[in-house]
């Protein structure tokens, strides 16, 4: 009998299907039986294969089976089990555990986790004292099960028990009845497991499986004075290289507690036993025995970590807490480079910041004592960090795969953050502090230094700089006239420098004169591959930051991008960042020496676009076409010489501005030169969405910076659409409208061209619903969004006869129903401007009158459990929208639509949707109670109120 089509849930056929489960070839075979034994565990039948499955002479896979579903039974349907029942399973519970006692380790497990399922669910009423009855069956000498045997079950027992408890499934009601009676019981396990783990001769694996029952039972918060002499065990148990790792978990997880920070007096008692492993981590350490080093740095920090405030506040133990925060700072340095030689100092950083933000959270005067303590412990702090972010030697760094060189990298970001944080405690002195280093360094005439010291302190600086305002510090003169003196050797040193320049842009910009010692360092940085990342990203900072100290240099920067450009020496993206760089730079200049740079920085790129456009299309000119493309788009985004005007007018001093411009935009001219040329290009590449976006970006990004400036380009762009789309219509083209449209649609003398587009963009995608929009989800989406651009920006568009408002509705309706979240959230954006225009556009009015129910009816469908949750918000905005502006129709549609049997979900009572419906039409101001009155009722219709899930909402 093959077990998928069985309906009979024999033992017969469950042992057929576990075969078929465990050793049939054939996934399909495999994938069948899984699904039908699942069904089988939940069958009421059950209740008798179980415990059939779980005879002595079956095999553990069957027996292991007949375990999982005894607690399946037990933990999701409790409800089925009579009262009177609950007894008798206790008892053959019980007797099952003793005699796995000795058996199958993992059928044991899932027996112990059901006989815990059990008590969870008769706790307190029905079974009171469980825990302690629990003990004493498993400590009464028993039949032919062996002492030993004994414990270690009843220890599995006890350590699944609150594991279970975390896990359950209890309404939230009895979570908390559960949570107290088992946190009474702890007084039945802690004798039990203190003694065991003082006993002499217990054995090395009943002591283990003690010290994983206390780090199981710490997660339901018993006090941890109430847990003190077990820590202290575990602490001698630190010694045993057998229970190291089991010792350290309890040890860790005891202390981070978050209700032990009540117990000062204990904490206290375990700063000293912390402090007892200092020989231990030492000699650990010297060993290279990254575990024990790991595991004791773990205890240090989350004791550190956790209850610094507390320990802090201990005035008269100030030494002794200063002791554990210099263990921790030795943990911080470690011997050796991560992540190779060691792993641990990673684990310290965090505490580094609590610590400093308890400090610092102290009132002035009492911060003023501890600063005087512990401003040193940081100052010492950042060179351990400085030492510990140092590049190994050249042949070793060789020697690292690329996962170890990804993880130092994002190590010495981590050290970075740390440094800016420090900052915020150390102030100036901190910079002053790593420039004397750094001067020392670089005059020093011995040839001991390495390059590695000089990058370190330098990535110091950057750090700090990098997201800190210093241009206050007096001491940047100085790094950047010490900057040139850096004998530069080598690539990791190199991009240092580089991004050091490019964090010190804004200062820069304040301090011009020092341009001239650094500039050329990055030029001539710009044509090595190996720096491409960082002298591209620090010329376009300062092409940004100091765009108008610039001019003198305009030529010397354009001709060496060209060059790089031409060489073809960077990637892709630095291209693009270069000339996002050079379009900064020449929005400072005049208008002439715009269009003159532009002429020579373009037309090598032209003219190869011009003999691309005459190929046939195949792969690899469309990369070539796209690269040229998106090196404009890019040049274009940052050109901007409107800023000019404004920045001159209020915070940049008058030299600094260029004279105002006259005539047409330099970007617009370069446009209406190469406009027939896109043409050509778009004629032939019209059906590739990767070019046509291309295209696309080009204006839009040139839209965005030109703003109105891009006018005379209007009507020619708004016709090349037209084509466009109507021709293959393409998300991006329309996106392209949008634009257009916020920008343009409000100008008298644009207003006819945008129109024009409109009206035939949506013509175009009205016919593309008729024949089957599913194919089109970024279409529909862009569409959605461009009606509600229109909408918001210019209303008059819909009161066109040629535009069809009706079809517009349905098209919004029937987007509704996409699977894809954003077009989802695009369409009920444009249903919220759209009804907010009922009253003052007729024709919108008339539409939402006719087919405002249509629009529910959606609404309620995706709210019954249509839609994913993850977008109630939405489909509650277009509900509070309709009862905003046509809350008489509302009140009659509702009534209609939820008077359905069964609408929008059968799991809901006419009471509930009565009560949804009163709700949802009371509130007309507060948007935020018709999210929530829809959020509880979407969980309702879908059955899951009151569940873990809807926690988790």
């Amino acid at each position: 009998m093959d077990p998928d089509t069985a309906t009979d849930f024999t033992v017969e056929n469950v042992e057929k299907a576990l075969h078929q489960l465990y050793y049939d070839p054939n996934i399909e075979n495999k994938n069948l039986a899984q699904k039908w034994l699942m069904q089988a565990q939940v069958s009421p039948q059950a209740w008798q294969f179980c415990w059939v499955l779980l005879r002595p002479e079956k095999v553990p896979e069957i027996q292991y089976f007949g375990a999982s579903a005894l607690h399946t039974k037990i933990s999701r349907y409790w409800s089925d089990i009579p009262a009177e029942q609950y007894e008798t399973l206790k008892t053959q519970l019980f007797s099952q555990i003793a005699r796995f006692a000795s058996g199958s380790k993992i059928v044991l497990t899932r027996l112990c986790v059901a006989l815990a399922s059990l008590a969870l669910n008769m706790m307190p009423e029905a079974w009171p004292g469980a825990v302690s009855e629990m003990v004493r069956m498993f400590q009464e000498e028993g039949g032919q099960v062996d002492g030993r045997a004994r414990c270690l079950a009843l220890l599995e027992l006890l350590t699944v028990l609150p594991e279970e408890f975390q896990t359950s499934r209890l309404p939230q009601y009895r979570k908390g009845q559960v949570r107290g009676a088992l946190g009474r019981e702890w007084t039945a396990v802690y004798p039990l497991l203190q003694q065991l783990l003082r006993q002499p001769d217990s054995p090395p694996l009943v002591k283990a499986r003690v010290l994983k029952c206390l780090s199981s039972w710490v997660l339901l918060d018993v006090p941890l004075n109430e847990s003190e002499g077990l820590v202290e065990a575990s602490f001698t148990a630190l010694a045993d290289p057998e229970l190291f790792d089991t010792a350290v978990e309890a040890i860790v997880n005891t202390i981070s507690q978050p209700d032990s920070q009540r117990y000062v007096n204990t904490l206290l008692k375990l700063v000293p036993q912390v402090l007892q492993l200092q020989d231990q981590l030492r000699d650990a350490v010297q060993n290279g025995d990254m575990e024990t080093s790991h595991g004791i740095c773990r205890i240090a920090v989350s004791l550190g970590e956790n209850h610094s405030r507390a320990l802090l506040e201990q005035v008269e133990h100030w030494q002794s807490f200063l002791a554990l925060v210099n263990m921790i700072m030795f943990c911080t340095g470690i011997p050796g480079h991560y992540p190779v030689n060691e792993t641990t100092s990673s684990l310290t950083l965090t505490f580094w910041y609590t610590l400093q933000d308890d400090i610092m959270s102290f009132e002035a005067e009492k911060q003023a004592v501890y600063l005087q303590v512990y401003r040193p412990v940081y100052f010492q702090l950042v060179d351990v960090l400085l030492h510990k972010a140092q590049f190994p030697t050249d042949e070793e760094y060789a020697s690292w795969s690329s996962d170890e060189k990804e993880q130092f990298r994002i190590y010495r970001v981590d050290i970075s953050d740390t440094l800016m944080y420090v900052y915020e405690m150390l102030g100036a002195e901190l910079l002053s502090n790593l420039y004397d280093k750094l001067g020392r360094l670089l005059t020093n005439t011995e040839p001991t230094t390495t390059w590695q010291h000089t990058e370190a302190l330098l990535y110091g600086f950057q750090s700090i700089a990098e997201t800190i305002d210093v241009n206050y510090s007096d001491v940047i003169p100085g790094l950047i006239g010490l900057i040139p003196r850096i004998n530069i050797n080598n690539v990791q040193l190199a991009d240092t420098v580089m991004f050091t320049i490019g964090a010190l842009a804004e200062w820069l910009a304040d301090h011009p004169v020092m341009l001239s010692s650094v500039l050329p360092l990055v030029l001539q940085a710009l044509g090595n591959p190996d720096l491409s990342v960082s002298s591209v990203s620090t010329l376009k900072k300062i092409c940004r930051e100091c765009k108008y100290d610039l001019p003198p240099y305009a030529n010397n920067i354009v001709a060496v991008s060209q060059e790089v450009l031409i060489k073809q020496i960077h990637k892709t993206s630095q291209c693009m960042w270069l000339m996002q760089a050079l379009g900064f730079l020449l929005s400072a200049l005049p208008v002439e020496e715009i269009l003159r740079n532009l002429h020579s920085l373009i037309t090598p790129y032209i003219q190869q676009l011009e003999k691309l456009a005459g190929e046939t299309p195949n792969p690899s000119n469309k990369l070539a076409i796209i690269h040229i493309l998106g090196l404009l788009s890019n040049l274009f985004t940052t050109l901007d010489i409107t800023k000019q005007e404004e920045e001159s007018g209020d915070n940049a001093p008058p030299i600094k501005s260029a004279p105002p411009q006259t005539g047409p935009n330099p970007v617009v001219v370069v446009l209406q030169q190469v406009f027939a040329l896109i043409q050509t290009v778009l004629s032939k590449w019209l059906n590739d969405s990767q070019v046509v976006e291309a295209v696309c970006a080009i204006f839009e990004k040139s839209v965005k910076t030109l703003l109105h400036d891009f006018a005379p380009m209007v009507s020619q762009l708004s016709e090349m659409l037209g084509q466009m789309y109507s021709t293959i219509p393409q998300a991006s083209a329309l996106d392209l409208t949008r634009q257009m449209v916020h920008i343009f649609a409000s100008e008298t003398n644009h207003f006819p061209p945008i129109k024009a587009l409109f009206e035939l963009v949506t013509s175009v995608t009205l016919t593309i619903f008729q024949q089957g929009p599913r194919d089109h989800p970024d279409i529909v989406d862009s569409f959605m969004q461009l009606q509600a651009q229109a909408l918001k920006r210019k209303p008059d568009l819909f009161l066109s006869e040629s535009l069809d408002v009706k079809a517009v509705f349905h098209c919004g309706v029937l987007s509704l129903k996409f699977p894809e979240a954003p077009t989802v959230k695009s369409t009920c954006f444009f249903f919220t401007e759209l009804i907010a225009h009922c009253a003052d556009v007729p024709r919108v009015g008339q539409v939402v009158q006719e087919d405002g129910k249509l629009l529910l009816l959606a609404v309620l469908e995706a709210i019954g459990g249509q839609s994913s949750r993850s977008l109630m918000d939405q489909f509650a905005e277009v509900l509070f929208c309709l009862n905003k502006h046509c809350f008489a129709l509302l009140t009659v549609w509702l009534k209609e639509a939820l008077r359905s049997p069964g609408f929008p979900s059968s799991r809901v009572s006419d009471e509930q949707k009565d009560t949804f419906s009163q709700q949802v039409l009371r509130e007309r101001v507060n948007k935020r109670r018709v999210k929530d009155i829809v959020k509880e009722f979407t969980l309702v219709c879908r059955g899951l109120h009151g569940t873990e899930y809807a926690a988790d909402y």
